[in-house]
């Protein structure tokens, strides 16, 4: 197995809640390289796969302070310094004229950061991935539920990390690889 190839044990489930328990046991026994492939979101499946609170609220909020100052100083600075009118004798700094200008720029920024955050913290786009290669994940958007374990786990074994799949009752376990890679079961 060569260090750029990505290995991975998928297993396979009839249910949600099988799927639960195998993450569970997957975090339990130290396990961080791995994922849930559900057809629909999983009550739960977080905490049962050991996942910390999104960082994306801590990217988004200063995007939309950052919007709602830029906005602030734009408005001050065209209608104050750079080219003041007075029309019918209202201040050219009044802030119930700025809160549309402000919303805006606030949601603008705050939307713009989050579509990007998380293409950023979900590593994407990712073009292609050796589950693909797996005949039976095609059903994972459709009724079947399935574990993945990768190779870039510090804890994966062949024979440990399989062992402890078949320990969650799975009805399927695949070593999947790369098509132009060979796998064997006893490498390291």
């Amino acid at each position: 197995m060569s260090d750029k190839t990505l290995t991975l044990y998928l297993a396979e489930y009839e249910s949600a809640g099988a799927c639960v328990h195998a993450a569970e046991k997957l975090r339990d026994a130290g396990y961080a390289a791995f994922d849930a492939h559900t057809p629909f979101p999983v009550h739960g499946m977080d905490q049962a796969m050991g996942l910390p609170d999104s960082r994306l609220g801590w990217l988004v909020l200063p995007a939309g302070i950052t919007g709602v100052s830029l906005g602030f100083l734009m408005i001050w600075w065209m209608n104050g310094v750079d080219y003041p009118l007075i029309i019918g004798g209202k201040p050219a700094f009044s802030i119930p004229s700025m809160v549309p200008i402000l919303f805006e720029l606030t949601i603008l920024f705050s939307a713009l950061t989050a579509v990007f955050g998380m293409f950023g913290l979900n590593q994407l786009p990712r073009h292609h991935h050796p589950i693909f290669n797996s005949d039976r994940f095609a059903s994972a958007t459709d009724d079947k539920f399935f574990i993945s374990v990768e190779s870039t786990d510090p804890k994966f074994n062949l024979e440990k990390t399989k062992k402890l799949l078949e320990a969650t009752h799975p009805t399927n376990i695949e070593l999947v690889a790369d098509k132009d890679d060979e796998v064997s079961e006893d490498a390291p």
